[in-house]
């Protein structure tokens, strides 16, 4: 009996705890009055760092979490920190992020949601972060192992996270019919940004960022922060003197033993409609070169999404070369191959090391080359792009005309 007893003891203290924590994290969640949840395909991490931004230039006190290609906690005079996650990724440590931006005093806490699999999803919103004001950001064909096996399942999946009685702000265009219903059924008023919002973003008030941002991303953090009671310039202002992501698409120039190279750092982008919309971006930009080639950074756990980019970046413009680096890189090659691209013009580096890789991707540039960075940000991919920066010139450094 003494065993039973035990037993019981132990359950009891268990179910005490465990409500003590909840009633605590529900005091910490009532002490900050604005809770921006993000959530969506591609920019959540941006949108983040816009918002937060923004709302820090008029005053308010902040504190922001983004997931993206480092997880950070930004804390209210825009310093950042790791996240510590001695077990891995777990939306759990939500709760420590809440804990410490109720620490901070702040009045606004703008997060990015972590969660994959859709109940986890509605999980975060619903027990962790309970925001005021929710975004997704856009509903793309990427993680269809967990969300899919269609796009309007990753719509259904990212609609769990919408509000309870808020806001829930988006730029999605194509399945805007599932987050009717999805804020319908909350209680939420759903803004849906149109094309004279986007507009509204002029080429001057992007040029304004020392990286490439979105249009979409910008027009989503200005509204939110209007709505929050800070006008446009004010909020620009802030945006354009935010801390970007270190996975945001950045533009490096080198001038390499006689070879003129641009490389763009998109490896954070990993879907197949984002990756190609940077992928045309960078060559309408980038015309007066030689060759263009592309890599690709694989990941051997994510082998349906090397199938969906190796299949369709064939309908590209097309690439002199590709280079894939990373794991599992014979999924994409044998996805490219079937498509009916070149496989002579496949070079594959799986094996090498970040330093080899550059001096085998230089080696294909003869004059001048445009060279892209895609696929995923993690192992090599944020390494090697660190390589292209730390050798590229300075942004204000003068460049010849033409090097074609």
């Amino acid at each position: 009996m003494t065993g039973v007893w035990l037993l019981l003891a132990v359950t009891v203290l268990l179910v005490v705890l465990g409500v003590a924590e909840r009633l605590a994290h529900q005091r910490n969640l009532l002490r900050i009055p604005i809770r921006v949840h993000v959530n969506g395909t591609r920019g959540k991490s941006s949108v983040v760092r816009l918002v937060a931004a923004g709302l820090r230039e008029a005053g308010k006190t902040v504190c922001a979490k983004t997931t993206g290609t480092l997880a950070r906690m930004i804390l209210p005079d825009g310093r950042e920190l790791p996240i510590y996650r001695p077990s891995g990724p777990n939306v759990i440590e939500q709760k420590r992020i809440v804990a410490t931006a109720a620490a901070y005093g702040a009045e606004a806490l703008v997060v990015e949601c972590m969660a994959l699999q859709p109940e986890l999803q509605a999980l975060s919103e619903r027990k962790l972060i309970r925001a005021t004001h929710g975004i997704i950001t856009n509903a793309r064909p990427d993680h269809l192992e967990v969300m899919g096996p269609d796009q309007v399942d990753v719509a259904r999946a990212l609609a769990g996270m919408t509000p309870v009685g808020g806001k829930l702000y988006t730029a999605e265009k194509e399945h805007l019919d599932v987050l009717k219903v999805a804020a319908a059924d909350r209680g939420t008023a759903l803004v849906a940004l149109g094309e004279d919002d986007f507009a509204a973003v002029a080429d001057d008030d992007l040029a304004g960022f020392d990286y490439t941002e979105h249009r979409d991303n910008v027009a989503l953090a200005l509204r939110v922060c209007a709505d929050l009671g800070v006008d446009r310039t004010t909020a620009l202002r802030g945006m354009h003197r935010s801390q970007p992501d270190p996975g945001a698409l950045r533009e490096h120039t080198l001038e390499f033993f006689g070879r003129h190279i641009v490389f763009y750092n998109g490896f954070a982008a990993n879907d197949p409609v984002s990756t190609q919309q940077l992928w045309e971006l960078a060559v309408a930009q980038t015309q007066r070169v030689a060759r263009t080639i592309a890599i690709f950074n694989c990941r051997a756990d994510r082998p349906e999404r090397s199938l969906q980019l190796g299949a369709q970046f064939v309908a590209w413009t097309p690439p002199d070369f590709v280079v894939l680096m990373g794991t599992g890189t014979h999924v994409f090659a044998r996805a490219a191959t079937r498509a009916g691209y070149d496989p002579t013009r496949l070079v594959l580096v799986e094996d090498l090391r970040v330093d080899e890789i550059f001096e085998r991707v230089v080696s294909l540039v003869e004059k001048s080359a445009l060279i892209m960075g895609m696929g995923n940000i993690g192992g090599h991919g944020i390494d090697l792009a660190r390589y292209f920066a730390n050798r590229a010139q300075p942004r204000n450094a003068p460049e010849e005309s033409n090097h074609a």
